[in-house]
């Protein structure tokens, strides 16, 4: 359903949620073992997720990555789909045609419909501060 460059950015999204929240910084290798990437592909994940403001970057010996308590807040998993997937998830054609609508629909159109806006409204609705809480909570996990 996701990219592979999407589900790692939700793991280190959500990873980092979980540790912003107790105050602490992540390094690069960290969040790359946390989620079970690879370093350089984590590299560029962290990059496009820093360029576009959803989580913060400080160099140095005490630097590393994190999450303001602003965005904890505010970003939703939908804001990371669109990022790494775009919008094809939320308005795309089950078979991948060109064209599908209500007016010249695929044979998939109508019940894909249905779970397309299923999906869309659990990433919706998918906030940071909750899904860290799950994870410190030990109701829900990252990695096994």
């Amino acid at each position: 359903m996701f990219s592979k460059a999407c589900e790692y950015a939700i793991r280190a999204v959500i990873y980092l949620a979980q540790i912003s929240t107790k105050g602490k910084r992540s390094s690069l290798v960290d969040i790359a073992e946390e989620i079970g990437s690879p370093n350089a592909f984590t590299a560029k994940i962290l990059q496009q997720l820093t360029k576009n403001n959803y989580i913060v970057s400080i160099k140095g010996p005490n630097g590393g990555f994190y999450i303001t308590d602003e965005r904890l807040q505010t970003l939703k998993l939908a804001d990371i789909v669109r990022l790494m997937d775009g919008d094809k998830l939320f308005t795309g054609c089950a078979l991948g045609l060109p064209e599908c609508n209500s007016q010249k629909p695929c044979p998939l159109h109508h019940e894909f419909l249905k779970i397309r806006n299923e999906i869309q409204y659990l990433l919706e609705n998918s906030h940071l501060e909750e899904i860290s809480d799950q994870l410190t909570s030990g109701m829900t996990f990252l990695k096994r």
